[in-house]
């Protein structure tokens, strides 16, 4: 008979953590960085919880990822653990073996964390959006992008080249001088399909004819700031590890 597979026990806590990806590491894409971070788990030992079957696997979910060149301030995943840990423990132990620019900056356990799954909370988050275009030009972008019903773009998926509406994710979309051009900030709504900022800049193009790119000053540097439930009343991003009081 075939021998069955080893059942592992349900894990006895759950971690969530925030981290960064800065600098040169902001081109790190989410295989990547996973790999990275189960190895950083091993060396840490921290007592990861596995799935059960013939290949069981660290029970680690991700959320929200950035696209790959993105820089982010606010990246989130979950870890079931098989032993009760202190998060603080686990943070200090995660941030000596984790590469300088993937930045571990707090873990919570999910008892004081808002209920529900991880990725059901991040509904929305906030950008800046580095540009080389002058100011001027970027303002008259962004004006003509607000005042369109609608901005298709093209992105290239795993199922081929998608044509879609980027204007209706956008919350909130500004400019702003800054020394060597300006800075838009962004506020974007999760939905279907995900609309990242580099759509919006592609939306600038099509609808204003803005020029971003090699050819004219630089490539848009992306930074997120925030990621969390969404206010539809206030328009804010909350913090998916904190309940609220």
């Amino acid at each position: 008979m075939r021998q069955q597979p080893e059942q592992q026990a349900p894990p006895v806590q759950r971690l969530r953590i925030r981290y960064a990806k800065r600098g040169r590491l902001r081109f790190t894409s989410h295989r990547d960085f996973s790999r990275v971070f189960e190895r950083a788990v091993s060396r840490a030992r921290v007592p990861v919880a596995f799935s059960s079957g013939f290949n069981p696997h660290p029970r680690i979910s991700y959320a929200g990822a950035a696209p790959t060149g993105a820089a982010s301030e606010a990246e989130y995943l979950e870890v079931a653990l098989r032993e009760t840990v202190d998060p603080a423990e686990v943070l200090a132990a995660l941030d000596e073996v984790m590469p300088d620019g993937l930045d571990l900056l707090e873990v919570v356990d999910t008892e004081a964390a808002p209920p529900g799954a991880l990725a059901d909370l991040l509904r929305a988050s906030s950008w800046i959006i580095d540009l080389p275009t002058p100011a001027a030009d970027a303002a008259t972008a962004v004006a003509a992008f607000l005042g369109a019903s609608e901005v298709l773009v093209e992105r290239m998926t795993k199922k081929g080249l998608r044509e879609f509406d980027c204007r209706a994710a956008v919350v909130a979309l500004s400019a702003a001088p800054r020394e060597g051009g300006s800075r838009l900030e962004l506020v974007l709504r999760h939905g279907t399909p995900a609309v990242r900022p580099d759509d919006v800049v592609a939306g600038l193009q099509n609808v204003a004819g803005l020029k971003v790119g090699p050819e004219h000053g630089g490539l848009p540097l992306l930074t997120r700031l925030a990621q969390g439930p969404f206010d539809e009343a206030s328009g804010t991003i909350g913090d998916p590890l904190h309940a609220m009081p």
